[in-house]
């Protein structure tokens, strides 16, 4: 099972996630947001990575932009996360990664159809784009979000305590993890080593 840990602003951060496991780490580009970071500092923590798989995360922004940003930074993938056509991931010039909101704008059919590699299923929670720590109902959502063909990353509220339920309800490709490996608000070693020990211990 595959681990995404996303809102990272520092290289010590990036780092722990990448020496403790972590198969992705995520830069969020949407400004406004509390975890937003400057595609130029983005770009210093990714030329400090050895093996991580790197994305950006993009709410609602011009094509052009996405991919002017992916560019300078060296991301691997884009991860769009607001409410884009599938034209705008058509002009992708990276992988893409799409997320949808359980119970505001999921449907397995349209995420099937839609040209990403991976599908995010994230929590909906009305006037928030993601990154709310709010998990979603894991058991109602298990049918629809299993009728996905593609690979499916679990996001929401997704901690250490919860990754081995998340794990056996959805079985899926993977999981996203933000502010579950925070402490008052920054990334925390302890706790991004401690999801990686309870992922390993869930893929047993």
């Amino acid at each position: 099972m595959r681990v995404k840990m996303c809102g990272m602003r520092t290289i010590t951060a990036a780092r722990a996630a990448e020496e403790a496991g972590a198969d992705y780490v995520g830069f969020i580009f949407a400004e406004g947001s509390r975890r937003y970071i400057s595609p130029e500092s983005a770009r210093e923590i990714v030329c400090g990575l050895q093996r991580a798989r790197t994305v950006g995360v993009f709410v609602d922004a011009p094509i052009d932009t996405v991919n002017e940003i992916a560019a300078v930074v060296g991301l691997d993938y884009v991860q769009l996360h607001g409410h884009e056509p599938p034209e705008t991931a058509r002009r992708s010039t990276h992988p893409v990664i799409k997320a949808y909101r359980y119970g505001d704008d999921f449907d397995a059919d349209a995420a099937n159809a839609y040209p990403a590699e991976i599908i995010l299923i994230d929590s909906f929670v009305a006037g928030a784009a993601g990154g709310t720590g709010t998990a979603f109902h894991w058991q109602e959502a298990a049918r629809e979000i299993a009728r996905v063909r593609k690979p499916v990353l679990i996001a929401g509220g997704i901690t250490a305590e919860n990754a081995g339920a998340a794990a056996s309800i959805f079985h899926p490709f993977g999981l996203d993890v933000s502010g579950g490996i925070e402490e008052h608000g920054k990334k925390s070693a302890e706790k991004i080593r401690a999801f990686m020990n309870a992922v390993r211990t869930a893929d047993i």
